[in-house]
């Protein structure tokens, strides 16, 4: 067999091999899919999403707080994390070819694979035990926190795959530096960073240990930012943790909800953002 022949069957295993790992991999998010699909779906209802909590046993019982609440302290740690993180990464990317952008980028890389539950302990210790007590303002806060890093690291890899030439062209228009970073160079990078914020997003919407050190969790409606607050992932562990068979069933359809939310949230912003991939 000649060279160029075993060359060719060696390619065409690899490639069936990479695929067969990709088959797996979207396989294992559609069963995983399926299975929250089935058993949500059976306790799902309207009246599941609008009412509150209730005695085991008592009919009617809800997630309408943990929804509410859930969707306060993301979109407050969105507020906190994104423009923070985009303008981070708008910097490394930009102007960041220095030891402190090395740094910098350590420290985002450190921050990201820090276990959330210690970033929950460190607002707990900088704000719970200062304020004396729980509050959606700072499980907002550490939302925010772990949200940074995420959308500083995609910020700058997207921003980096801008042509330079966009940059030379707006230079040579007259542009100062500033407004050609923001009004050009981000501009024309917003569809990848709109989904490296998705991708921060779905993760603080799945965070349950930093919440449970801020903000505790509530078996009733609250908006208020300086009270404790209930969320879907903290409702999860709630009735998923319960000795009872209702509960649990609660726990399945509280998780197709929130599934729900993350996907519709990433649609909504891919529609958005359609026309404005490079």
């Amino acid at each position: 067999m000649s060279s160029l022949r075993r060359r060719q069957l060696f390619s065409s295993f690899m490639t069936a091999v990479t695929g067969l790992c990709a088959v797996l991999a979207v396989s294992a998010l559609f069963v995983i899919l399926g299975y929250i699909l089935l058993d949500g779906a059976r306790q799902l209802n309207f009246g599941f999403l609008i009412h509150e909590p209730k005695p085991v046993g008592e009919a009617g019982s809800g997630i309408a707080n943990a929804i509410v609440g859930s969707l306060i302290m993301v979109g407050l740690g969105t507020l906190i994390g994104l423009p923070v993180g985009v303008l981070a990464g708008l910097y490394l990317s930009e102007f960041g070819n220095h030891r402190l952008g090395d740094a910098l980028r350590f420290l985002s890389d450190t921050l990201i694979g820090t276990p959330t539950i210690l970033i929950g302990v460190f607002v707990w210790t900088v704000m719970v035990k200062r304020m004396g007590h729980f509050s959606a303002l700072a499980g907002g806060v550490a939302l925010g926190i772990i949200m940074m890093p995420i959308v500083a690291r995609t910020t700058e890899e997207m921003v980096r795959l801008v042509p330079q030439s966009l940059r030379e062209a707006a230079l040579a228009l007259g542009a100062p530096t500033w407004r050609v970073s923001l009004g050009v160079v981000l501009r024309s990078a917003s569809g990848g960073v709109a989904s490296g914020a998705m991708l921060a997003i779905a993760r603080i919407a799945g965070e349950t240990a930093p919440l449970l050190f801020t903000a505790l969790g509530l078996n009733y409606l609250s908006t208020s930012l300086c009270q404790p607050m209930a969320s879907l992932t903290q409702q999860i562990y709630y009735y998923a943790s319960s000795p009872y068979d209702e509960w649990h069933a609660m726990a399945w359809a509280a998780t197709l909800v929130l599934v729900a939310l993350i996907l519709a949230t990433n649609v909504i912003v891919k529609f958005l953002t359609r026309n404005r991939y490079q």
